[in-house]
């Protein structure tokens, strides 16, 4: 359940929901925004009438959340989330792009890197053994130069650490990673923005979901990032355009479209783009 508080309320209020909400035994989930706050009832919420959540003071309305994810859906936020990096908005109508290419002279607003990107050939180097964190935070410093914000794929937690080290403004947490439940609590831990990507396989309900944990962990920067699906045809993934419009109906996260591994002879790069920007997502990796 999500409850809205008055824009006046004071914290004598706010604890008298938070008391009703203690009393049916679930727990509670505060975000204080600049217009009012909201609280967010967590457990079984079968055990409240909203009318009785209304009836108390200060509460503006009480919103029963059909979905298993709470703080992501758009009941909880009916208004798209805005997420500002090194002054460059993401999200809200903000279209914006990201280099995959890591290259600070491009005219996108913001760099991709995968510094930790290890090959299934087992035969292949391991770029993970050669890995330097000098020249890391060289190449991520030359892209703050250019003012862009830089984004850094972990393929580890132990990779979060180091990530930050080198002053990456957003860590992409790769779809192989979705279920670490761990993992997720951790970047829930930080006031570092993340972008939560959807494996092939996975549905948005396990999307949603993954981001509801980095959410409930007290991080509410985050973003929602596609890839690539499961492809019918003879290419190995596809754009999720449905994914992306599904998503943007329940959730109030930006949404990442990478569409940078995903062309094929049929759909060049600028089609995915286009596809991705009609589908509704706020920022499309190239």
């Amino acid at each position: 359940m999500i409850i809205v508080m008055c824009a006046d309320a004071d914290e004598q209020d706010i604890s008298q929901v938070v008391s009703a909400i203690r009393s049916k035994g679930l727990r509670e989930h505060i975000s204080r925004g600049d217009e009012c706050t909201i609280i967010g009832a967590l457990g079984d919420e079968r055990v409240f009438d909203t009318a009785q959540m209304e009836a108390l003071p200060k509460v503006q309305k009480a919103i029963r959340v059909v979905h298993d994810w709470r703080l992501v859906s758009r009941e909880a936020q009916a208004h798209d989330t805005v997420l500002t990096v090194r002054g460059i908005r993401f999200g809200g109508g903000n279209k914006q792009q990201v280099h995959s290419g890591g290259d600070a002279s491009s005219s996108a607003s913001a760099v991709y890197l995968d510094p930790f990107f290890v090959s299934a050939n087992p035969y292949a180097a391991d770029s993970e053994a050669v890995f330097s964190l000098p020249d890391c935070k060289r190449h991520i410093e030359a892209c703050h130069q250019a003012e862009k914000a830089v984004w850094v794929r972990i393929r580890d937690g132990r990779h979060i650490e180091t990530a930050l080290s080198a002053q990456a403004d957003v860590l992409c947490l790769g779809g192989e990673m979705m279920d670490n439940r761990s993992l997720l609590q951790e970047l829930g831990s930080l006031n570092t923005p993340v972008v939560v990507y959807k494996n092939k396989h996975h549905t948005v309900r396990d999307w949603l979901l993954a981001a509801e944990q980095v959410v409930m962990c007290g991080n509410r920067h985050v973003l929602l990032g596609e890839a690539g699906t499961l492809s019918l045809h003879g290419e190995p993934l596809r754009l999720d355009a449905d994914a992306i419009a599904k998503a943007k109906k329940l959730s109030h996260l930006p949404i990442v479209a990478d569409v940078s591994r995903l062309a094929h002879r049929y759909m060049d790069t600028d089609t995915l783009q286009a596809l991705a920007w009609a589908a509704g997502a706020d920022v499309v990796v190239v």
